[in-house]
């Protein structure tokens, strides 16, 4: 199991134990991923942290001074 953090910029869009699909994207050294259709966008992670599922489980949505950041639960096998 592993779980991210992804940047949502307005409430209501995702709640907790909804099923999401993310999406990869490609920067040069490192991936990032948003939860379709573009509702949320991970950080950049490097190429050996990369996700290689891509259905996962909202498990929070938190409101914070900085926006509303969603925590997705994947489960993954390394």
């Amino acid at each position: 199991m592993r779980t991210m953090d992804f940047k949502m910029e307005r409430p209501g869009l995702l709640e907790a134990g909804q099923q999401v699909s993310v999406t990869e994207g490609f920067l040069p050294g490192s991936y990032y991923y948003t939860i379709d259709p573009s509702l949320a966008m991970s950080a950049n992670y490097k190429l050996k942290d990369r996700l290689y599922v891509k259905e996962g489980v909202v498990e929070k949505v938190e409101e914070t001074p900085r926006g509303f950041y969603v925590t997705v639960r994947f489960e993954e096998e390394k």
